[in-house]
């Protein structure tokens, strides 16, 4: 028996699924998110195998933070994404986070049934358009940054804010955010997490 959670802020949706995962003897759905932070709550309280969570979640922090955060916790469950976002900048924030998995909401159930399971093992699964791009991506030419670009996006691997930054390498703040903003269109993020984590999937760091 695998154990489920679900996040997503939509009552409909939840409900939808809700219908649809009671229809699998294997699986059991222990509890239901409408946010981010009751996901965090939830998933610490009731320790599922899985957690099936949404990207977009409303007011609050969105899926991506949240699965960093489930992540995070002692004995952690498997996220595993559900969603209709498959641009790269989400696919690689949510993996970045943790994410085992990320599924489209557009998948037949068999599939989301196998999916959950494989999570539970702590098996990758990607829908495979997100395959697809993740693929892609990979095979792609690694981003090309200046030698200032790097300095930065080194200091942010070591955990350090605008400020440090800026006394670390003796420019301003404000050079710091334009220098971080050309990082972010580079690497296809928004989030100095996700600068990092792609950093370190594409060797920039030294």
């Amino acid at each position: 028996m695998t154990t489920i959670l679900l996040c997503d802020d939509h009552v409909v949706v939840r409900a939808g699924l809700l219908a649809l995962l009671g229809s699998e003897p294997d699986i059991e759905v222990l509890g239901e998110a409408g946010s981010g932070e009751e996901a965090v709550a939830l998933a610490a309280k009731l320790r599922p195998d899985v957690v099936l969570m949404d990207l977009q979640l409303g007011e609050g922090i969105d899926g991506v933070e949240a699965t960093r955060r489930i992540t995070a916790l002692p004995r952690p469950p498997h996220v595993l994404v559900l969603t209709t976002y498959d641009t790269d900048a989400d696919i690689t924030r949510a993996i970045g986070a943790g994410a085992t998995g990320y599924l489209l909401k557009a998948e037949r159930p068999e599939e989301l049934f196998a999916a959950i399971h494989s999570a539970a093992q702590g098996r990758t699964t990607l829908s495979a358009p997100v395959a697809s791009r993740v693929m892609a991506h990979m095979r792609g030419t690694r981003p090309t940054l200046t030698d200032r670009e790097l300095d930065i996006l080194g200091q942010l691997a070591r955990g350090l804010g605008n400020r440090d930054i800026a006394r670390a390498l003796f420019i301003s703040e404000a050079t710091v955010k334009t220098h971080l903003g050309r990082i972010y269109d580079k690497l296809g993020v928004d989030t100095r997490a996700g600068a990092v984590s792609v950093a370190k999937e594409q060797r920039l760091l030294s």
